[in-house]
């Protein structure tokens, strides 16, 4: 079992704060940081037990949407791996099916390398407009 944290690092932290600027609308019943006692007993191994993973609300009509999320991420050097609607990517192994009890269709799971936990820059770059002059 991963060691359980007591708070979730910069970067994960970061992932939600900037969606939510982002998106002030955006549902939020599904984010996630930290692992609950049944997440733990479930996932005892989870990325969340480290502070290293966030879970992102997919919220298409406020603008939120995982699907176009994910696959983005897939860019980020920051990205361990992702888990969105019943399918896994790493840059090890690619995109394929998710065979986890939880499919992860109404949130997506971010999980971020170790050496990145602190980088609170942008993890949405795509979406933020550039500056008027």
């Amino acid at each position: 079992m991963k060691p359980v944290v007591k708070k979730a690092t910069p970067a994960a932290i970061a992932v939600l704060r900037q969606a939510t600027a982002l998106f002030p609308k955006r549902k939020k019943a599904s984010d996630g940081l930290l692992p609950s006692a049944a997440h733990i007993q479930a996932s005892p191994n989870s990325d969340h037990n480290t502070g290293l993973a966030a879970d992102l609300t997919h919220d298409p009509i406020n603008g939120v949407d995982c699907k176009d999320i994910y696959n983005r991420l897939k860019e980020d050097d920051r990205v361990s791996y992702l888990i969105f609607d019943g399918r896994i990517w790493s840059k090890q192994k690619g995109d394929r099916k998710y065979t986890g009890a939880n499919k992860h269709t109404k949130h997506l799971h971010i999980s971020i390398k170790e050496e990145c936990a602190k980088d609170t820059s942008s993890w949405f770059k795509w979406m933020e407009q550039p500056e008027k002059k």
